[in-house]
């Protein structure tokens, strides 16, 4: 009988969770009763973890990000599609694929109440730009050669080549506009011009927001959110169900939801989302070298039962990066049904066959400690070992984990992409030869001139449906080469007070909804 690497039989851990909802239900009976707010139109958010910069300037994880949405603007935003619109720009233009203009809207205020003019867009990417001030975000404007502001509300932007991803620096999540004067410590009480304004954070507390009634566009009905940081998901589910917070997203294991969701006063927002998990194979080892190893561990793969049981039906089957409702999507890609007679066909074809006991060869799967990404690869264990392939889970610290896996020191990798592969140029940051660490995320060292070729043309390409040919064959080669496994786009859930209504949850799993809250439940 196959058992984990720590000697814990996987279906233990079914136990071991419904042990856990039944713990959770109990004490919840014997809780006190939901405690009532001062203010209905405030709301306490449950985050996971701190966020450790709100000056959008240095802002990369991701709470800190999307709470930047809510506290500053962007030149432009994007649908659910990843189209761009207008949002601190009025009108743009590229009149050439080296020029971008902004025409500002009038009457935009920060929440200081200063105008926002031409002279901060400017010195926001200006800060950004200057390698002394060591921002994370500078690589991201390498292609940025100046800055002109001919009058207050227009922005022209030179660059050194055609760069068709420049557009996605300027959504509030990756650069949100900062007054021109902004400090050093502006982090500790940034100012923005966007829906909420900031009120106080407490490390590894809490981060308070509240409503800009002086917002350009239609101002929020809610008046404030606490965002209060709740690390262990346990926790977060007992504060739910004794009312002393309103909602979490994306924050609690699968098993736990359908506990929550039959108390009468909770509901369950769930809709398809953009987060990425996949495996991650090293093609310079000697077997995964192999790409009809690689496929035949696709094959091995029943992706559909891992998400059925482990993920609680709340993931959706990937065919690639790209969300599928991405305008650049392929669909017409090779596929990998489940199939263990193909995939054992393929690892003779490959001349791995089984020898004593069974096995084909042994490999290694690097994976962080959190206990969902301990479940995946326990069912990959079981799944893989019916076609003779012995797998050692080996579960890291974070820390430990990308490291490892940014120094090539893996054959599989269990990883989620947060963000990144919403926009064409990932294929070149993880994919490309030129882009192995640090200058990029083809940790794999994955290598094909084709694809090489396609990437280059894919950063330059201004033209949307050239663009998008461009990325269907990038698409279609890597789902013949499998660099990656893609496993699934993980589905974006909330828990939350049935009075707040049926949440607009956004795909990428931003905190924007929140500005379109009923102020009243």
């Amino acid at each position: 009988m196959l058992r984990r690497a720590n000697g814990t039989h996987p279906r233990s851990r079914f136990f071991i969770a419904s042990l856990l909802s039944y713990f959770i239900a109990s004490l919840c009976l014997a809780s006190c009763s939901r405690s009532s707010h001062s203010d209905p139109s405030s709301l306490t958010f449950l985050i996971e973890a701190n966020p450790t910069n709100l000056d959008p300037r240095f802002a990369t994880d991701s709470q800190s990000q999307r709470i930047d949405g809510l506290l500053f603007s962007g030149l432009l935003e994007r649908d659910n599609q990843m189209n761009f619109d207008v949002y601190l720009a009025e009108i743009w233009s590229t009149p050439d694929p080296l020029t971008y203009v902004f025409h500002l809207r009038r009457g935009v205020h920060f929440h200081d109440g200063r105008a926002l003019t031409s002279a901060d867009v400017k010195a926001t990417f200006d800060f950004i730009k200057n390698p002394a001030n060591k921002s994370p975000k500078q690589g991201a404007l390498r292609m940025v050669t100046s800055i002109e502001t001919p009058d207050d509300a227009t922005v022209i932007f030179h660059l050194s080549q055609p760069y068709a991803s420049f557009s996605v620096n300027l959504i509030p999540s990756a650069i949100g506009i900062v007054p021109a004067n902004a400090g050093a410590d502006f982090s500790r009480h940034p100012i923005g011009s966007g829906p909420f304004r900031f009120v106080q954070q407490s490390q590894d507390e809490e981060v308070i927001v509240e409503r800009n009634a002086q917002y350009f566009r239609d101002a929020p009905q809610i008046s404030r959110v606490r965002f209060r940081i709740v690390p262990d998901g346990v926790v977060r589910a007992l504060e739910l169900r004794k009312g002393s917070a309103d909602l979490e997203m994306s924050s609690l294991s699968p098993d736990i939801i359908p506990v929550l969701a039959h108390q009468s006063d909770l509901a369950v927002t769930d809709r398809s989302g953009t987060n990425f998990t996949y495996l991650g194979f090293n093609v310079e080892d000697s077997a995964l070298s192999h790409r009809e190893i690689r496929q035949a561990l696709a094959l091995a793969t029943d992706r559909e039962a891992l998400i059925r049981y482990l993920l609680d039906g709340q993931a959706k089957l990937a065919a690639g990066a790209l969300p599928p409702d991405h305008w650049a999507a392929e669909a017409n890609v090779a596929q990998y049904p489940y199939d263990s007679a193909r995939a054992e066909q393929l690892l003779d074809a490959a001349r791995f066959p089984r020898k004593q006991g069974g096995v084909r060869l042994h490999l290694t799967l690097k994976c962080s400690t959190e206990e969902q990404a301990r479940l995946i690869g326990a069912a990959l264990q079981e799944q893989w070992h019916r076609v003779g392939i012995q797998l050692e889970l080996r579960p890291l610290e974070l820390a430990t984990l990308f490291s490892d896996v940014a120094r090539g020191n893996f054959q599989i990798t269990y990883q989620r992409w947060v963000g990144a592969n919403t926009d064409p140029d990932f294929f070149e940051y993880a994919f490309s030869s030129k882009r192995f660490p640090p200058d990029g995320a083809n940790r794999g060292h994955y290598r094909n001139a084709r694809v090489d070729a396609l990437t280059d043309q894919i950063r330059m390409e201004m033209n949307q449906e050239k663009r998008k040919a461009l990325c269907s064959e990038v698409q279609k080669i890597l789902a013949e080469d499998l660099p990656y496994l893609p496993l699934w786009f993980n589905d974006v859930v909330s828990v939350h007070r049935r009075s707040l209504g049926t949440l607009d949850l956004p795909s990428t799993g931003n905190y924007n909804f929140l500005a379109k809250l009923p102020g009243h439940r």
